[in-house]
């Protein structure tokens, strides 16, 4: 491939890993931020920040700045800039090609409770669950609907809204301990583990954990993304653009 600039859509831990990969195989790798994150942990390489404007703006971005391919190695359940991303590779006519890292499966000691969005999470739940709620700063609001739910909410910076006296906010990045997940869930006295199915191993433990306890979890699977080359490594990827 005689250009070798390849645009990395990040925000991930997973990009991070792949922007490095990139650069040591010799590619000219650009990481993009949404630029939602206050204080994220930045790849090495070249970084923009900001929106592109939709699909349209990143295929006349693509074009203009003469990539040769995009990989994509966003979150799990940012849908939209994958089908962006994907949609705007091809009309430009360069590769797309997708990180993607193994979605969790439960193991027969698990108690899961699989639902396909947010508003089913919240409908699952029983009376007067408390609930260890780890989904994000986005879509806590639709469990803070119902009154008669509690508990703690975890995620890396503040939300937009402020939670009622009868929740916690813990504000923390992975990767956690079994233990220290064990022990939370114990103190809180959580009866439901409220999850999104993001799969890696940087936030595992919270399911190992209530496994070990016995607490149900309700799991939000993965919205579907567009159907294209998917690797589950780095470098995996990265051979297969070499």
């Amino acid at each position: 491939m005689p250009n070798k600039r390849i645009l990395v859509l990040g925000g991930t831990s997973d990009a991070n890993v792949l922007a490095k990969e990139l650069l040591k195989a010799g590619f000219d790798a650009v990481t993009s931020f949404a630029g939602v994150t206050e204080n994220p942990v930045l790849p090495e390489g070249e970084i923009r920040v900001g929106g592109f404007g939709g699909e349209d703006g990143l295929y006349d971005y693509l074009k203009a700045e003469g990539y040769a391919a995009v990989a994509d190695a966003t979150h799990p359940f940012a849908a939209q800039i994958s089908r962006h991303g994907f949609n705007a590779a091809e009309r430009a006519g360069i590769p797309y090609l997708r990180l993607e890292r193994a979605a969790w499966t439960p193991l027969p000691a698990d108690n899961w409770i699989s639902v396909q969005n947010t508003e089913a999470a919240v409908a699952v739940l029983p009376n007067a669950s408390r609930i260890m709620l780890t989904i994000g700063r986005k879509e806590i609001s639709a469990f803070l609907t119902r009154d008669d739910l509690s508990g703690v909410a975890r995620m890396i910076e503040k939300p937009a809204i402020e939670l009622p006296s009868n929740w916690v906010l813990v504000l923390a990045r992975p990767p956690f301990s079994v233990e220290a997940e064990r022990e939370l869930l114990a103190f809180q006295k959580i009866t439901h583990l409220v999850t999104k199915n993001a799969g890696g191993k940087l936030t595992v433990a919270k399911l190992m954990a209530a496994r070990a306890q016995r607490i149900p979890v309700v799991m939000i699977e993965r919205p579907q993304k567009p159907s294209a080359p998917a690797f589950g490594s780095a470098s995996a990827l990265v051979a297969a653009l070499a």
